[in-house]
């Protein structure tokens, strides 16, 4: 079966960087899009970035744009987020998914915790 595991959370400051990592199994990840979505404490998962499957086209939501770079290694099954300039507002639970139909998906990671403090 699918399986996406997400890793890299945890507490930072802002303005500093983290990079969260989703590793896929069960499925030919170099033939699917892959997707990053957040759900902030008490307000609905959101869209933040979109990567097709080879990795040349890329979209991001207006507020991440220029600070979070999404990338992919298919040879490595791995999906990347890399987030630069944190601001307090990015703190939520990070998923990756696949399967991707608009804003929904067939398949979510369990999701890490990203804690940013002023």
């Amino acid at each position: 079966q699918v399986q996406l595991v997400e890793s890299g959370g945890g507490l930072v400051q802002a303005g500093t960087s983290v990079r969260l990592s989703c590793q896929a199994s069960g499925l030919t990840f170099s033939s699917y899009a892959m997707a990053w979505f957040r759900q902030a404490p008490g307000k609905d998962r959101t869209f933040v970035a979109f990567i097709n499957w080879s990795g040349d086209n890329t979209n991001y939501a207006d507020s991440v744009k220029g600070r979070f770079t999404i990338s992919r290694k298919n040879a490595e099954n791995t999906v990347y987020l890399q987030m630069n300039r944190l601001k307090p507002d990015d703190t939520a639970v990070y998923y990756c998914a696949t399967g991707l139909s608009g804003t929904s998906a067939d398949y979510w990671g369990q999701g890490t915790q990203l804690t940013v403090s002023s």
